[in-house]
């Protein structure tokens, strides 16, 4: 595909910017469920947890969860798995949702290549952050040339979540649905510093779009960020 070649990485970017912008403006409100699955193998032994849940968005920086039921460790459930909903709801927060917007103000960003795939061709950015907040990643990027919209990240925070945590490696992927780029896998492994490991997997499925546009509605929304990686990652300390 010659075009993806002649496009620099600051032109990707830019159009990565103004394309997750007319999409969060677009964007009113969805419905979801969601399927959280949690294992932890370490010097205690190896535990796991389950928790399906109904999320409900409602622009620009609404969500709303039930927890529809829960399964297994009941320690992992109230500590980990709960303590995901809370930190997602916190970074709904306008001042959080600047710090975890993909922009020239949080990260460098460098090309890393093309990829020709089925679903259509992709850029691959290397992004490194600016500073060390917690909402930011290091890793890559990979951008639909046609859309301009995140499919796929792969990357690390900038920075551990906590003193616990030796390392973090989470893997996010977006689909389309009606128009939208929405979460549909997660999938995260956190190396804990006294040994043992947690892998934690999110499916996101049944999405029902329920509110789009308002002429020249205000506020960035859903599509404009990376998710912070205190919502899609274990800390089972």
């Amino acid at each position: 595909m010659h075009s993806t070649a002649q496009l620099s990485t600051d032109v990707i970017v830019q159009r990565l910017m103004a394309a997750n912008a007319q999409r969060s403006q677009t964007l009113r409100g969805y419905h979801g469920k969601r399927a959280y699955h949690l294992e932890y193998h370490g010097i205690f032994g190896s535990h796991e947890a389950g928790m399906q849940v109904e999320a409900i968005y409602t622009a620009p920086d609404r969500k709303d969860f039930k927890v529809l039921s829960q399964s297994g460790s009941k320690l992992l459930v109230n500590r980990v798995l709960l303590k995901l909903l809370s930190s997602e709801q916190d970074a709904q927060q306008e001042q959080n949702r600047k710090e975890l917007e993909i922009s020239p103000k949080n990260y460098d960003f460098a090309l890393a290549g093309t990829e020709h795939t089925p679903g259509g061709d992709l850029y691959v950015l290397a992004v490194t952050p600016k500073g060390k907040s917690k909402y930011l990643y290091r890793g890559k990027l990979w951008v639909d040339a046609r859309d301009f919209a995140v499919v796929r990240m792969q990357g690390e925070p900038a920075k551990n979540p906590s003193l616990w945590v030796s390392h973090t490696q989470i893997e996010y992927q977006w689909a389309k649905i009606g128009g939208f780029w929405l979460p549909a896998h997660n999938e995260s492994e956190t190396q804990v510093r006294m040994g043992g490991k947690a892998v934690l997997t999110i499916d996101y499925n049944d999405y029902q779009i329920t509110g789009v546009n308002r002429p020249n509605s205000r506020g960035s929304g859903e599509n404009s960020t990376l998710p912070d990686p205190a919502a899609v990652s274990a800390d089972p300390h």
